[in-house]
């Protein structure tokens, strides 16, 4: 892995999607009137007969895909996580993940990594996918995983919701680190707490466990790629190991990794206290600088530490977080 500051990569998905199309003549690539912003528009340019402007109608756009679905075609739906998500949820429900059908829906800028306020923020996206039977749905942490998670999906059973921030992306792992759809990953290993972390929220998990081992707590990071199906098994072997868990995502609290955690250590019987980091069962506030909605809706490293060290019941103040550097270019408008 690489220490922070992390560099970035730009438009990782978009390239890897082309790449596998080059190969792959069953993929189509299809676009909710946000062809740019979801980085399909280097698809767009090379393989223009494979392309479908949809437009804003995305739940006519969930119905086309599964019904190229049938036809034999591997259809990659794109749109921002919310308008990919909650706006068609009964056409995905009955159109593709019912007949259990090989779409890829790509829902882009979640949570509060966008600006758009709440009609743009998927905060509960991963509740409404994880409830789908059939649905396999994943929140990547950096470019790496963005580059390979196109290969990962392309021939997953049935259909697979993708998480993805937009712009320039951290690149946290180094080159060779492998996307794995079957197992979380433990980058870390403690005795005093376990951290599982998704998407955007690894990076702060990671600097957490960074500065709370330089203060005497010893913690666990596992990165959980795959909220759905969740690798079960590696959650309550690192949560048994601990004192106390702690899941992180920009999500809400209500239906995502802290729910799908809270319920695979509860049914095998584990007594661990649980803090789970994400959204307050509330919606976020506009703003167009993402490290001041992290830090106010509590999704911050400062958070997580203050989290572990109040878990914990250790004495005095939770330990200072250094100040974090703004990315470049990361809120820019749609």
């Amino acid at each position: 892995m690489h220490e922070p500051p992390y560099p970035t990569e730009l438009k990782p998905y978009g390239k890897a999607l082309l790449d596998l199309a080059r190969r792959r003549e069953e993929v189509l690539c299809l676009s909710g009137d946000l062809t740019r912003q979801c980085e399909i528009d280097l698809f767009q340019a090379e393989l223009p007969e494979r392309f479908i402007h949809a437009g804003m109608a995305e739940a006519n756009m969930m119905g086309m895909a599964g019904t190229l679905a049938r036809c034999g075609h591997i259809p990659f739906v794109h749109t921002f996580g919310v308008f990919a998500t909650r706006r068609p949820y009964d056409q995905i429900a009955n159109a593709i993940a019912y007949p259990n059908l090989p779409v890829r829906i790509i829902g882009f800028m979640p949570g509060v990594s966008t600006p758009g306020g709440p009609s743009h923020q998927a905060i509960d996206d991963v509740a409404l996918m994880r409830a789908l039977p059939n649905m396999t749905v994943i929140d990547v942490a950096d470019a790496v995983e963005v580059r390979q998670v196109v290969e990962a999906i392309v021939d997953v059973p049935g259909p697979v919701y993708v998480r993805l921030k937009r712009g320039e992306i951290p690149v946290i792992f180094d080159e060779e680190h492998l996307l794995n759809l079957d197992r979380a990953e433990v980058l870390t290993e403690g005795t005093d707490v376990a951290l599982f972390a998704s998407g955007m929220m690894l990076a702060a998990a990671l600097s957490a466990a960074r500065v709370l081992g330089e203060h005497g707590v010893s913690v666990s990071v596992v990165n959980v790629p795959v909220i759905k199906p969740l690798d079960t098994v590696t959650v309550q072997g690192v949560a048994a190991e601990a004192k106390v868990v702690l899941t992180a995502e920009n999500h809400s609290v209500i239906g995502g990794l802290g729910s799908a955690v809270a319920e695979t250590i509860a049914e095998a019987g584990l007594g661990r206290p649980l803090r789970r980091i994400g959204l307050r069962d509330t919606f976020a506030e506009g703003s167009m600088s993402g490290p001041y909605l992290f830090e106010k809706y509590g999704l911050s490293t400062r958070s997580l530490i203050e989290a572990t060290w109040a878990a914990l019941g250790r004495p005095g103040a939770a330990p200072a977080v250094p100040v974090a550097i703004v990315e470049t270019g990361e809120y820019s408008p749609v």
